[in-house]
């Protein structure tokens, strides 16, 4: 059977637009219910794809944050040549870690980061994620154990320098959080083991915008977009995205 990969979206509703961001490792598939709930709302949403991800593990450890920034910057220029005059971002992850930086390096109505990681974690730490990504993304090509695990030691063979970079970045943007006015909604899982959830508190006390609130979420894990509490999620975007001050 073959198998289909997740593919960049854009749900086009209302006048009003949300850039969705996923993250590292992940795909739009992280924020497509978000976008289909929104859409229904009356938002437009739109979620690209980074390089290197919603394919083949092999090509991820090619690209680093750079290009994945200039993925962001595209897919914030496709709702503007779309006609899209007023943009929110929301972002998981890494997403998150972007979202924050579109919101002191252009002209965004809100923020969500969800999840966003203040903290660095050590190369080790991240290097398992990948290698337990590339794992998890063979199985989805429904290839045999014994070919898993052959490709799996060949893919360790490959130098990873992406890691470094995104330790550098969020560095980066932990330093520019202050530089931040725009509204912002600061969403974090209780049981996120992937980061350190004081980087929550983190974006909450450093942003500087007078609209800013924060949210835990009791029963959810990293991945909180696909969690238990994900209806609670989607309707508290939702009202944060009202409560904001758009022209249309």
């Amino acid at each position: 059977m073959k198998t289909v990969l997740p593919k960049p979206f854009t749900f086009e509703s209302g006048p009003r637009a949300v850039l969705l961001l996923h993250g590292f490792t992940g795909n739009s598939a992280d924020v497509r219910m978000l976008g289909r709930f929104l859409e229904k709302k009356g938002y437009t949403s739109h979620a690209p794809h980074y390089k290197g991800h919603g394919v083949p593990p092999e090509e991820l450890v090619h690209t680093g944050p750079e290009d994945w920034w200039e993925d962001v910057m595209n897919g914030y220029r496709h709702l503007k040549e779309l006609g899209y005059e007023e943009i929110a971002v929301a972002g998981l992850s890494l997403g998150g870690v972007f979202s924050l930086k579109l919101g002191y390096t252009e002209n965004v109505k809100g923020i969500v980061p969800m999840c966003a990681p203040m903290y660095i974690k050590s190369e080790e730490v991240m290097y398992q994620g990948v290698v337990e990504y590339a794992r998890d993304f063979k199985k989805f090509e429904g290839k045999d154990a014994d070919t898993i695990e052959k490709e799996i030691e060949e893919f360790k063979k490959t130098p990873m320098g992406t890691l470094k970079a995104l330790q550098e970045l969020i560095a980066e943007v932990r330093g520019e959080v202050d530089m931040i006015y725009t509204p912002t909604f600061v969403v974090q899982a209780r049981h996120d083991h992937m980061i350190n959830t004081d980087s929550a508190t983190i974006i909450y006390n450093e942003v500087e915008s007078t609209n800013k609130h924060i949210k835990w979420y009791e029963e959810s894990g990293h991945v909180i977009t696909l969690d238990k509490e994900k209806e609670q999620l989607h309707e508290d975007v939702y009202s944060f995205l009202e409560s904001l001050d758009w022209k249309v």
